[in-house]
């Protein structure tokens, strides 16, 4: 008989579960949207478009601990795939400007300024949105399947594969930057006017973008918790600790760390296409090799294998940084490279790691 399965969450853990959703989708509406602005309660338009941007995050975090922490393959390429999924969303956003923009034409303002006389191929799908549900997913993950296959293939490990991911996102935001590529060159998409001919810059659109996000991170936890609790998850974590004895044991793990790879790079484009319409711009910074390092970092901090580990690094060095960049900008990557080797040398299991082993000892 095989072993039964574990529950996919304790009592605690649904609990916990649950009060966050509850958090998510009422109490956030109702202290933004119903409470008085003068109120202490009083969500501020600020906040939520905040914690929305750094629930982005998380998922790219989440999806980092899948492939890092879950298959020991440490990818600095990671904000390659959340601006792709950007992108996609942001380009059905400026065809959704229409007439709006300030040369009064159907096609985006960059491409009237460049003497564009036409969308370039690629932009063919770009007003449809349930076409641009499919490309969130399909691009990120088709490029990450590309980039993946020759990879595992030839068998690249360790710092190697780390760097030509890096070089891989840095190569995209070379290629990016580029006005011939038709993706906006340095300045890239912004001035969004609407999504679904609905307005973008009201309270309404911003809690129900937040709600979205919300939502979306916590499938997306409870989407992680199942598939590493089932045989594929042990089957990843054993490629980590010792991918030879999993081939000697009959396992192909090009075929497991392919598909990983896929699943994290779509969830970082799903990301991307959450942030877009919150922050209100996506430009080739987005594929920045420091962005992608950073994702790392939220993970690290947070705590490797652990799920929650990396979602609620997230949010300390996202918190940290929106505090810390408006009173001392200056010092906010010492602080960040400080915290990272702190976290490599004292607490290699992250926060969540460390507070885990403490209460073990309890």
């Amino acid at each position: 008989m095989t072993p039964e399965r574990a529950p996919l969450l304790t009592r605690t853990g649904w609990a916990a579960f649950l009060a966050a959703l509850i958090v998510v989708c009422a109490v956030a509406p109702i202290l933004n949207l119903l409470v008085p602005e003068d109120s202490i309660f009083h969500l501020s338009d600020y906040a939520v478009s905040l914690v929305g941007k750094i629930m982005c995050y998380a998922i790219c975090a989440l999806a980092m601990d899948l492939i890092w922490g879950y298959t020991g393959i440490l990818s600095l390429g990671h904000g390659l795939f959340f601006a792709l999924g950007g992108y996609a969303m942001g380009m059905y956003l400026m065809r959704q400007i229409g007439r709006d923009g300030n040369y009064k034409s159907d096609l985006p303002d960059f491409m009237v300024f460049l003497d564009w006389k036409e969308l370039p191929w690629h932009w063919t799908f770009s007003d449809s949105f349930l076409a641009t549900l499919v490309l969130v997913v399909a691009v990120p993950g088709l490029v990450a399947f590309v980039f993946g296959y020759f990879a595992f293939r030839s068998r690249i490990k360790g710092v190697y594969f780390s760097i030509i991911t890096q070089a891989m996102t840095f190569a995209a935001m070379l290629l990016f930057f580029r006005n011939e590529t038709g993706f906006g060159g340095n300045n890239g998409f912004t001035d969004f006017k609407r999504i679904l001919d609905l307005p973008l810059a009201t309270p309404n659109m911003r809690m129900t973008l937040f709600v979205l996000t919300g939502v979306t991170l916590l499938g997306f936890f409870l989407f992680a918790r199942w598939l590493v609790s089932a045989k594929f998850g042990r089957v990843l974590q054993a490629i980590r600790d010792a991918e030879s004895r999993v081939m000697f044991s009959g396992y192909s793990p090009i075929g497991y760390k392919l598909t990983i790879w896929v699943i994290s790079a779509m969830m970082c484009g799903v990301a991307g296409a959450l942030y877009v319409p919150q922050v209100g711009i996506i430009n080739p910074g987005e594929m920045s090799p420091a962005n992608s390092i950073e994702i790392a970092i939220w993970a690290a901090v947070g705590g490797r294998a652990t799920l929650i580990g990396p979602i609620v690094g997230a949010f300390l060095v996202n918190g940290a940084k929106s505090w810390l960049t408006v009173v001392a900008p200056e010092f906010w990557l010492y602080v960040l490279g400080a915290l990272f080797i702190a976290v490599t040398l004292f607490l290699p299991q992250g926060l969540v790691g460390w507070l885990r082993k403490i209460g073990g000892k309890g």
